[in-house]
């Protein structure tokens, strides 16, 4: 899976770098063939948001989650995710 991350006034550490690309490499199994994911993370007051567009097999999953943790709010929107790709595998 092709990973873009982009950092909107967010410092980019590697840490956080890695954490993204590992959770959202999860969601390859449940794809079938290549696919491209699109990360956002941003910083706006006290909140820390997290985009996430997954393109593969055909459909285009969208997620948004915003929290207090940058961490948090990457489980979240990744979570969403894959209920997503789960419910699509299941609709013929």
């Amino acid at each position: 899976m092709k990973i873009s991350i982009t950092f909107r006034h967010v410092d980019p550490t590697e840490a956080l770098k890695q954490y993204v690309e590992e959770k959202v490499g999860r969601v390859q199994k449940f794809l079938s063939g290549p696919a491209q994911a699109a990360v956002v993370l941003s910083t706006e007051r006290h909140l820390q948001d997290c985009d996430l567009t997954i393109s593969g097999a055909g459909r285009t999953f969208k997620s948004s989650e915003s929290s207090d943790d940058m961490y948090a709010s990457v489980d979240r929107a990744v979570d969403r995710i894959e209920k997503q790709v789960r419910k699509a595998k299941r609709v013929p």
